[in-house]
């Protein structure tokens, strides 16, 4: 690399020289800095993972457009409710914020990442690494989780919760209902028993 940029800014007899001297490595030095400053469109990912069956989308160049269009995609996902687990595989500790609404939003998420104690997997409902999987022991403990996650919505839908506004007109509806009845049979029923009974005047009574 030094000696092909000493050669690319030499001029006039300099240059013929340092040519005529490298003449033979001019070739391997150019073809060494085109693999090292031209990568490959998409890491040379894209086509391995569409044969893999998966979706690819590509972004442009600019700094983080694939953080920004992953992250709307998945905010789009959630917007229409089409998932119930949010799986990011990641280290990126931008993702920390999406993982965050997510939980908020009530889905689950599985982060998986090489760094070990990361942010991301703090956060997230449940977290492997690389090692993990490969190891299969991933696979096995996915069923425990899921089955966590089952008991806890089981638990949550049957858990009481007290809320004082409710409590309040609850106590207050069955105040209403109690006087309603009094009221009722004060006005009707008693007064009816009153006069099917006591015909008579208060102070006759009954001979034998």
């Amino acid at each position: 690399m030094k000696r092909l940029n000493q050669i690319e800014s030499a001029r006039g007899k300099r240059r013929v020289q340092m040519v005529a001297r490298y003449a033979m490595k001019m070739e391997k030095y150019r073809n060494a800095a085109r693999d090292i400053l031209t990568p490959k469109v998409g890491y040379g990912l894209a086509d391995e993972l569409k044969r893999a069956g998966f979706w690819v989308k590509t972004v442009s160049d600019k700094p983080q457009a694939a953080d920004v269009a992953l992250r709307n995609q998945m905010v789009d996902m959630m917007d229409r409710r089409i998932v119930e687990c949010l799986f990011l595989v990641s280290d990126d500790s931008d993702f920390v914020e999406i993982l965050k609404e997510a939980r908020l939003r009530c889905l689950k998420t599985v982060v998986v990442g090489d760094i070990s104690d990361g942010i991301l997997k703090r956060t997230a409902d449940a977290a492997f690494s690389w090692q993990e999987i490969m190891m299969g022991k991933a696979k096995k403990e996915a069923v425990s989780v899921v089955g966590r996650w089952k008991d806890q919505s089981v638990l949550q839908k049957l858990e009481w919760k007290y809320d004082p506004e409710t409590e309040k007109k609850l106590y207050y509806y069955e105040i209403e209902s109690e006087d309603s009845d009094i009221d009722c049979l004060s006005s009707g029923e008693y007064g009816s028993l009153l006069d099917t009974e006591n015909d008579g005047a208060w102070w006759e009574l009954e001979s034998n």
